[in-house]
């Protein structure tokens, strides 16, 4: 192995380790683990909703990119403190893949992590939307974000959640390859802001700003959330995350008989 970073070989080879070690975590450790990613990213969403909301409006643009570069602090705390997040943790999928683990085992973690986000992400909503601590302006944003969250279609949903979790999954297996603090950093920090200013959909994120929305005074009911957002969002981060990307890599460097093992 190159002591400065990992090949793609070796990153294949590296997520097949750390998926088997994922899926085989006890029930309680997953959930406890899964919580905690769940206040991390919402920790990075409430960086991102302060900075978006604090210019006006010929000055968006500025403050959609600078909450952006906020957001990646979410996914560096929960790869470099330690936690279980559900979009990154859909690359546990190639263990599947290379025959370590078995599709139940998979799904349980899928279903596990899930859960875990969503309770760290509606308790964190709770304390942030009873600190008042969010101005008017940041109120305001945060209801315009709710609704528009369920006003797209089904499909788009799914898009957006599909091209999300694409820099996601790769945020989190490109950061494998580092050897370093800095490194897994930077590797983080430039696919999170694309996909943070490019308007994807990501659903553990949205599992914080749409709950936020109802505690603050958004008729967004429950139903619309899951039905119109969460769910088919989730599937497209799935479908990227859980499908795409593992299973090419997979296919490219560990499938036997593949000329560009090494």
């Amino acid at each position: 192995m190159n002591n400065i970073f990992k090949t793609p070989s070796e990153i294949s080879a590296a997520w097949v380790d750390n998926g088997a070690k994922k899926a085989h975590l006890s029930v309680l450790n997953t959930l406890l683990l899964a919580i905690l990613a769940g206040i991390y990213i919402s920790l990075g969403a409430t960086g991102f909703i302060t900075m978006s909301s604090a210019f006006g409006e010929q000055l968006s643009g500025l403050g959609k990119f600078l909450g952006a570069a906020l957001f990646p602090v979410g996914l560096m705390l929960v790869i470099l403190c330690g936690a279980e997040l559900f979009t990154g943790n859909n690359l546990i999928s190639i263990a599947f893949f290379a025959k370590k683990i078995s599709f139940w085992r998979v799904i349980r973690n899928w279903l596990l992590v899930f859960l875990g986000n969503a309770l760290g992400c509606y308790f964190f909503a709770f304390v942030l939307a009873e600190s008042s601590i969010l101005n008017d302006n940041a109120v305001n944003f945060v209801l315009s974000v709710a609704s528009s969250k369920v006003s797209m279609t089904i499909m788009q949903a799914l898009l957006r959640g599909f091209m999300c979790n694409l820099l996601v999954a790769l945020a989190c297996w490109m950061q494998t390859s580092c050897q370093d603090t800095a490194g897994k950093i930077l590797a983080i920090f430039f696919p999170v802001l694309l996909f943070v200013v490019c308007g994807y959909e990501h659903s553990v994120a949205n599992l914080f700003y749409i709950p936020l929305g109802q505690f603050l005074g958004s008729e967004v009911t429950v139903l619309s959330m899951w039905l119109n957002n969460i769910l088919p969002v989730a599937l497209g981060n799935i479908l990227a995350g859980g499908v795409f990307v593992p299973f090419i890599y997979y296919i490219v460097y560990l499938r036997k008989g593949n000329e560009v093992i090494k």
